[in-house]
């Protein structure tokens, strides 16, 4: 299903003139060997572009349309006409080696077989420099002396005529062409699993690049390389018949969404990408608003989920969106040379924005004045269960994977995002932040059926549930605490919040006693105080009957978001005042 999405995607992107069409590829490239109409090596053309990055300026090499490059493992195998400096010059950093003249050599080779009999003078420029070119002598050269350290960088490099290129002229292209041909006949044929037509059977699948933490060369998405996971004598990629069309086209779109850094995102060790089946890029324009709102368009998203809701027309920009456009999502994971497809998940746009909106709803809650955010995105909410004054930040790989295809969905979220979450509050000594709280009250009502927690956006003072109660009256101890001691470095948070939350039997009687000091302390200096805490108490230890000797995860929960409504409420009092 993910290769079917793909070339059709391909396909899309072909009528646009996005991609290349087959049999070529975009390459990074940096230098061009400028020769001469006898191969003599006249210099070499810097080809890279000034891009930003951040606050400075760097230089990166160009994309530009060369010959469809091959798939290299360990051997010895030559591009045509674009290649790095082993194959192009003979030549690494520490000059000519045994492997570096065969890498040479094949090169030579594949240029000469395909020239052989093509007409114009770039061809005969470049047919020359292989009959000529001496690898062992290429430090005697002043063009190459003087650009070394670049030209053995590891970039491509091009043949080149002043600012005409190899790959653009019409004679070598032909002769491309017609070598394309030929080499497609006679190799292995089957029903290609793919389009479901009979078709040649591509033996081995070119390199996906752009995903993190993968080989920077690029990783396979499908591979077979050991006899384990062989079958019926298929070896290689015949054990997956997918016809070289369909491998052309679905490794290209998929290299073509991951080179589109505006419509990716990175979650956990995933690479994230999604694409309307139309092709069109406003549906991944606002897929990724939606997804990862930011503080200045969240007006704007929340506008376009309430006209989804009232089945009103939505858009982005100037583009009304259909809501029953296809739209796919795949997340990719490195696995060394491989890449692991952690989900895959397809549906209509509209429900998927739909169930977004879901979640953004379950997530709701009161926040602190100073946060300027009304939704929390994807990202920022998995960076809640992280330390973020640890060195790696990442949230768990797999946690995060399935979290974000849980909102998709509209599924239960996983368990471990719950219990990250409780894990991170305790080590941080009941340090409960918005988008903490946030995930709380959305895993209780989508996975413990909390359903009236949907009301509980903000401080429920009529609640009688137990264990938001003690939530609440921890934080009424702790605030008595902080009156009775301005200035205070550590309160019964920072001590007990842990025990509390877990064993309220054992500690709440503690706390209270406690709590009699602090309130004498009041009386000598803010009489006032010792009034409204004392009142606030009575209507809290009311509504319990008694202190559990022990809280359930699900119940944690609740005292946390009890704990949380109620350190909002003080701050509201006092904003107030």
């Amino acid at each position: 299903m993910i290769l079917q999405a793909l070339v059709k995607h391909y396909e899309n992107l072909e009528k646009q003139g996005e991609v290349d069409q087959e049999g070529w590829c975009k390459a990074k490239v940096s230098y061009g060997v400028n020769l001469s109409k006898d191969g003599r090596v006249l210099g070499i053309l810097t080809l890279k572009q000034e891009e930003d990055r951040g606050k400075k300026k760097v230089l990166v090499p160009q994309q530009i349309k060369v010959p469809e490059m091959v798939t290299r493992s360990s051997g010895v195998s030559a591009n045509f006409l674009c290649d790095n400096s082993k194959y192009i010059l003979g030549i690494d950093a520490e000059g000519p080696n045994q492997r570096v003249i065969e890498c040479f050599r094949a090169a030579k080779e594949r240029h000469l077989s395909l020239l052989r009999e093509t007409e114009g003078e770039m061809a005969q420029a470049v047919r020359s420099f292989f009959e000529t070119w001496e690898p062992e002598k290429a430090s005697e050269c002043i063009e190459i002396k003087e650009r070394w350290e670049e030209v053995t960088d590891g970039g491509n490099l091009i043949f080149c005529m002043g600012m005409h290129y190899a790959q653009d002229d019409p004679f070598i292209q032909a002769s491309w062409e017609r070598a394309r041909t030929v080499s497609s006949e006679g190799g292995q044929t089957g029903v290609c699993l793919v389009t479901g037509k009979e078709a040649e059977i591509s033996r081995i699948h070119k390199t996906i690049k752009g995903v993190p933490g993968a080989q920077s060369s690029g990783a396979a998405l499908v591979s077979f390389n050991a006899p384990a996971f062989e079958s019926y004598g298929k070896e290689q990629s015949y054990n997956a018949p997918v016809g070289r069309y369909a491998e052309f086209a679905y490794t290209t779109a998929l290299n073509y969404l991951l080179g589109q850094r505006d419509y990716t995102f990175q979650l956990g060790d995933s690479m994230i990408v999604f694409w309307a089946e139309s092709g069109k890029e406003e549906y991944q324009t606002a897929f990724f608003e939606a997804a990862d709102p930011k503080p200045d368009n969240q007006e704007e998203i929340k506008g376009m989920f309430e006209n989804l809701k009232k089945d009103r027309p939505f858009h982005t920009g100037d583009v009304v969106l259909d809501p029953d456009q296809r739209f796919y999502i795949l997340s990719l994971a490195p696995n060394a040379a491989r890449l692991s497809v952690r989900f895959f998940y397809q549906d209509s746009f509209g429900n998927i924005l739909k169930n977004l909106a879901a979640h953004y709803e379950r997530m709701s809650i009161v926040k602190p004045s100073w946060e300027n955010r009304e939704l929390m995105g994807i990202r920022d909410m998995l960076a809640e269960t992280v330390n973020q004054n640890s060195k790696d930040k990442s949230p768990v790989p797999n946690m995060a994977a399935l979290v974000l295809q849980a909102i998709l969905s509209g599924a239960g979220y996983p368990a471990s995002l719950y219990t990250d979450v409780l894990i991170r509050i305790r080590a941080e000594q009941g340090r409960v932040t918005w988008g903490r709280a946030g995930i709380i009250k959305a895993y209780l009502i989508r996975n413990a059926n909390w359903k009236e927690g949907e009301s509980y956006m903000g401080l429920k003072e009529e609640s009688r549930d137990t264990a938001y109660v003690l939530g609440r009256l921890f934080s009424v101890l702790e605030s008595i605490q902080m009156d009775a001691n301005p200035g205070i470095k550590a309160t019964i948070r920072d001590r007990y919040f842990n025990s509390a939350c877990a064993t309220p039997a054992s500690i709440f009687p503690v706390l209270v006693k406690l709590k009699n000091s602090h309130m004498k302390k009041l009386e000598r200096e803010k009489g006032s105080a010792k009034g409204y805490y004392e009142k606030l108490l009575t209507e809290i230890m009311e509504k319990l009957d008694e202190y559990p000797r022990r809280l359930t995860l699900e119940e944690q929960g609740k005292f946390i978001l009890g704990y949380y409504h109620q350190v909002q409420k003080k701050y509201e009092k006092r904003e107030e005042m």
